[in-house]
């Protein structure tokens, strides 16, 4: 029971930082498509003041997950950072360059410097996803086995199942973060960047369709396990997220982009369960079992516990903190410092 309840927290807490944070790594994959110098220049600065109150906040969702899977899972923890210590690794440096070229361009005054940080701060916003989205691919594929170290460091997540999620992972930030805008745009009465955002939520949705319809024989031939668990135990949940995909483009269409917002999040959630359903009661397929891996029932209670008081502290501060910059109208395009990419 309670391996089960701190399983169901810990993937609470993937499913905040995917939607948080993925809306933050989506918002730099747009800024990657802007376009050069003055043409781009309205967006990316829209981009900025949109995501910069907040964007450092977003990762207490990793730190969370992370922190509650070493001390309720330690076996799966200990297995899947060793053996897909590559992909991991190169998401941290992700996780630093975005922060740091973020900072650094916004205090930048020449143009090679804003441009040089900018293409950082946009490429390690597209790299981080998709090497979380390998790792995840690694996981669900069978090939972290029980052990330090013991699957393949490099097939473990350079496979079909891998590279299928971490794909998707990049299609659903950018998609996430799109609609995003879209309300944020139009709440700040920039009707142009609200049609811009719009377009790219539509396209960047069908994308997302598009790829996981295709692999679908992916995991078919790659996946077994998963694939099974998906058209069966967790089917209703697939059904979910492709519903809630279609109703979101319907939104998205009639400009009715509050709605669009919590339709686009349900539908990644929905994916993500759909995952932990097919997968259930396996952490790590095919025969770590959520039984094996926890924790003692004195350490899982001290765990839900301490977070039970931390949430009455995280989750008010967290809900100011959007609260507030919601209802700030963003900065005109023009606003700012003075320079392009």
């Amino acid at each position: 029971m309670l391996a089960d309840l701190t399983l169901a927290v810990t993937w609470a807490g993937l499913t905040c930082y995917a939607l948080f944070a993925g809306a933050d790594f989506g918002a730099g994959f747009w800024d990657l498509l802007a376009g050069r110098d003055k043409r781009g220049l309205p967006q990316r600065r829209f981009i900025e003041h949109s995501i910069g109150p907040v964007w450092e906040a977003n990762h207490v969702w990793l730190i969370f997950v992370l922190v509650l899977l070493w001390a309720g899972f330690s076996p799966v923890f200990a297995a899947v950072l060793s053996t897909l210590y590559i992909p991991l690794t190169l998401a941290a440096l992700g996780i630093i360059a975005r922060g740091a070229a973020f900072a650094f361009r916004k205090a930048s005054v020449e143009l090679w410097q804003q441009r040089l940080f900018g293409a950082c701060f946009a490429l390690s916003s597209v790299l981080t996803p998709f090497f979380l989205g390998t790792v995840a691919g690694g996981v669900a594929s069978g090939r972290v086995p029980a052990g330090i170290a013991a699957g393949d460091t490099v097939t473990s997540w350079a496979n079909p199942t891998s590279f299928l999620g971490g794909v998707l992972a990049v299609l659903a930030c950018a998609h996430l973060a799109a609609v995003y805008l879209c309300q944020d745009a139009a709440r700040g009465g920039d009707a142009a960047l609200a049609a811009q955002f719009r377009r790219r939520a539509v396209l960047s949705g069908l994308a997302s369709g598009v790829v996981a319809l295709a692999g679908i024989a992916i995991l078919h031939e790659d996946a077994t396990v998963l694939f099974h668990g998906l058209t069966h135990r967790a089917l209703p949940l697939v059904v979910v997220s492709a519903v809630a995909g279609v109703v979101g483009l319907v939104l998205l269409v009639r400009d009715h982009f509050v709605w669009a917002r919590a339709v686009a999040a349900l539908a990644v959630a929905a994916i993500l369960w759909s995952w932990g359903g097919a997968q259930y009661p396996n952490m790590l397929v095919p025969s770590t079992t959520v039984g094996d891996a926890a924790s003692t029932d004195a350490v899982l209670a001290a765990c839900l516990i301490s977070l039970a008081v931390g949430f009455l502290l995280l989750v008010p501060s967290l809900w100011l903190l959007y609260a507030t910059f919601q209802r700030e109208q963003p900065a005109p395009a023009d606003a700012g410092t003075d320079g392009a990419r």
